[in-house]
């Protein structure tokens, strides 16, 4: 909710992972901040409007973000979408700091000006046992870290590379990192740095936090 430069940052680079993506604005003119090639929804309407919010699929949302111009309009849509709609994870862009912690006691995270960036709300959206911790913006490569799921463990770190068509950088286990992975296998509680092309990184983030698909 709120097609700013902020906003319209964070929808294109959740369009560019390949995440289905609707954004809301009262105002048309704010859509032309999104880049030319975006493929997601662009709804007008009041972003703490249950109409406007179903319009744009909030029952189907697996995460929400208020990033307007207006503390007040971005808390009552965050509400809106984690007390009606019952989104998971919700985040809003607050600019008076003293209402932070009432709001995160209402299970809203917020994200201040002064430390914003759209990486920030993204780390909330996204599924806590991953995040993208370094992009080369000149070959548009992500390195994802990652916590794998438990039925990972005992497989070797190829077959990682074989169902993601990722590449793995290296390991953190018990604090020490481990670069020669060859004819290791995966142990429970490994975090597991694995490099992706930008277009590849949502498929790859699912596919690693999820149990593995077993061959028939």
């Amino acid at each position: 909710m709120g097609c700013g430069r902020v906003g319209a940052a964070l929808a294109t680079r959740l369009d560019e992972q390949g995440h289905s993506v609707a954004i809301v604005d009262k105002d048309p003119a704010a859509f032309r901040r999104l880049v030319p090639g975006f493929s997601g929804q662009k709804v007008k309407g009041i972003g703490f409007d249950r109409d406007t919010l179903s319009q744009a699929g909030i029952e189907d949302a697996y995460a929400f973000a208020a990033v307007s111009s207006g503390d007040n309009s971005n808390i009552l849509s965050a509400r809106v979408a984690r007390e009606t709609f019952g989104v998971g994870k919700v985040v809003a862009r607050i600019y008076d700091p003293r209402r932070a912690d009432v709001y995160q006691k209402l299970g809203i995270a917020t994200v201040g000006p002064v430390r914003w960036t759209s990486r920030a709300v993204l780390r909330h959206m996204m599924p806590h046992n991953t995040d993208v911790v370094f992009t080369d913006e000149e070959t548009n490569v992500d390195l994802l870290r990652a916590r794998l799921a438990a039925a990972w463990a005992g497989k070797p770190f190829s077959d990682i590379e074989d169902v993601t068509g990722a590449s793995v950088a290296y390991v953190m286990r018990m604090g020490e990192p481990i670069f020669r992975m060859k004819n290791m296998v995966i142990q429970e509680n490994d975090e597991v740095y694995v490099m992706a092309n930008r277009d590849q990184v949502a498929e790859v983030r699912f596919a690693l936090t999820r149990p593995v698909k077993e061959e028939k």
